[in-house]
Order: structure tokens, then sequence, then C-alpha cells
């Protein structure tokens, strides 16, 4: 898949004539234009196309047209029509002279998941009716929402939406679903995390929609008790409805400074989040923030303190590791960031209401 940002001048014609331009010159680089999308207001188009390599699809836009390709990404054909409904022509445009297709990629991404109170056997069963019943119920809203799954696991999704106005009824939805649930089920400890993110597929990065998975994935995993949107989800839902404003009591809606600051939080953490010697201070310097600032805004973003933002993230990580049976529990605990295990046991008992040792004994 090709990105092409265009000029304003430009228009669904023009694209619909480059594309009947590349079909007629494509087998000689042995190349299959399938389908393409352009992006009206955004002035961005992306075509999609079989072709044995970069080099062939820039040589076949340059003979047919000129207009160069400004990024290329290799993708799945599976994974790009799951996220954007198609990968050819729609029918309509097929049986026309021109295929005109004013059918922008831009998509608003939701990613849902899970916070385990308790990983404790003999108190995790009300945990696992509620995700048996939730997991049921948020196909038929998803669907309901003209929602598409681009993946699915035991306790979490990931899906595509072309409105943004239904992304965002539909989080509210599943939001206003879940407690209902756990109010069926009394005795479940587990909390449901959403994130919105919005943008289009090809960014510059070398998946499809990986920035924009990647901030929906970051917006959920600061959810706590409300849907977390970013700063282009919730204009966008305001500008389709005429101002009206997202629910404060239900929605956390980000603002640019704080959608940068998230991804400077997330992008050290994830480089850093395994070392020992980790302090506050180097979060402090590279984030260029005062100890006291960051306070704030970690307070502000995550309702956590810095210290408890790491732990918890450690303690997912270890989580990882304990299910796939990798090491030992005191190899784990080093590898995770933790300077002790006997530290390491008493913070996974205090989050998961159990021992990593006992844990482990319910999985053998």
């Amino acid at each position: 898949m090709d990105r092409h940002d265009v000029s304003e001048t430009v228009t669904a014609i023009h694209v619909a004539q480059i594309h009947t331009e590349d079909l007629k010159i494509q087998h000689k680089f042995d190349c299959r234009g399938l389908t393409y999308w352009f992006d009206e207001n955004r002035k961005t188009a992306f075509c999609l196309i079989e072709a044995p390599n970069k080099k062939a699809i820039r040589d076949m836009h340059s003979q047919a047209h000129g207009d160069l390709p400004h990024t290329i990404i290799e993708v799945d054909d599976k994974i790009v029509e799951s996220f954007l409904g198609r990968i050819e022509d729609p029918h309509k445009a097929q049986k026309t002279k021109l295929n005109i297709i004013n059918d922008p990629a831009f998509r608003i991404l939701m990613v849902t998941g899970f916070k385990r109170l308790s990983l404790n056997k003999s108190k995790s069963q009300p945990n696992n009716h509620l995700l048996l019943k939730h997991n049921k119920s948020i196909l038929k809203i998803i669907n309901r929402f003209n929602g598409r799954v681009v993946k699915q696991g035991s306790d979490c999704f990931l899906v595509s939406f072309e409105s943004v106005t239904k992304a965002v009824l539909c989080a509210m939805k599943m939001n206003l679903k879940f407690k209902e649930l756990t109010n069926e089920i009394r005795e479940s400890k587990i909390e449901l995390k959403i994130g919105l993110s919005a943008g289009a597929p090809v960014t510059g990065k070398g998946e499809i929609f990986e920035d924009i998975i990647k901030l929906a994935e970051r917006l959920c995993n600061i959810a706590e008790g409300q849907i977390a949107v970013s700063p282009e989800v919730k204009d966008l839902y305001e500008s389709e409805n005429l101002n009206v404003f997202l629910d404060k009591e239900f929605i956390n809606a980000l603002n640019p400074s704080e959608e940068k600051f998230l991804n400077h939080l997330m992008d050290y953490t994830e480089k850093t989040w395994s070392n020992t010697e980790l302090k506050v201070d180097d979060f402090s310097i590279n984030l260029g923030l005062s100890k006291s600032q960051l306070y704030r805004k970690m307070i502000s973003l995550t309702g956590k303190s810095l210290n408890t933002f790491i732990k918890e993230y450690r303690l997912k990580k270890a989580l990882i590791l304990l299910n796939k049976k990798m090491d030992n529990i005191s190899q784990i605990a080093f590898d995770t960031g933790f300077n002790s295990p006997a530290y390491f046991s008493k913070c996974f008992q205090e989050t998961y209401g159990i021992p990593p040792s006992n844990y482990i004994k319910q999985h053998i």
C-alpha cells in the first residue's frame, strides 16, 4: 500500500484518472492495482497494489503519470480488508468507465482491554463468567454500530470504524453494558478499559495503522473507569455533532499537550522499563520536566504516581512471562526490573491477590 499527499487542487476525478493510467500499463511492471482510497478533506490517496517490490510500484507510477508515492509499506490483504472493508474497487466503480472512488481510508480505531484485580483461581470464577458474557454481548454491539473487528483475543478487541460518532457511541454502549454485567456478577474483580484514536493507514511507519493502533493501546492503558480518547477523536466527534461536547463523566478526552506527554512517557517507558536502576530522575530529565511537574502530569493523566505506574507496567510484563513459563520467578523478577524476587512477590500479591508461586501452580 502506498500513500500520496496531493495538492489542494486535486479532486476525486483526478485520482480516478491516475488510477486508470496505472491500470493501463501495470502489466509491464508485473503489478496489479487492486483499488484506492481518496480523502478529499485531508488530500491523501492510498493505493493497494500487488507488486514484486517497491521499485516496481514507483516505476509504474512514474511512467503512468509521474505522481510518485511518498511512502510504501507491505501489507496483508486480509488485514487491509478488516480495517478498510475491501481490497478491490467497489462494484459500482467497476461498472463505470472512470473508477471514481471518493472513499477516505481514515479510520477511528478502538482498543479494549481489562484490568484484573485478582488472579486467585478460587476467586476468579466470577471474572471468567463475566468475560464470557461480555464477549458475547460486545460483538453484537460492535455490529450494531458498523464496527469491523480487526483482532480479537480472550480479553481484548481491536475494532475499526468509519464514523467517529458510531465509534464513540459504541464505546459508551459497551461501557454501559459492562457495568450492567458487573452489577449482576457482584464478586467480579475486573475493569473494562477502552481507548479511541484516529488516523490514516500509512503514516511513514512499517505497519498499517501502526501509529494509530499504538496510541489507542496507550489510551486504553491509562483509561480508569472512563473511555480515553485522543484529541482528534474529540474534535471530530464535536464537529460531526455540531459542537455537542463529549460527556466528561464517561469520557476522558486528552488535549494535544496530554497526548504529547503520554507518547513521550510511553516511548521512554518502553525503552527502559526492565532497567532495575531506573529512577524518577531519569524520566524527569528525559521528559524535560521537574519532579513536581512530572508528578502533577502523571496524577492528572493516569491518576497514579510515576513509581506506581512503572510498577504496574512491570507486573503486566511479568504476568506475560509467567504465563509463558519461560523462567523461574527470581529470573522473571530481575528481567522485569525488580531489585529482588521478594519485593517482586510482594508487589505481585498486593496487585493480583496471589503470590506468583501460587499463580504458577494454578497453571501447571
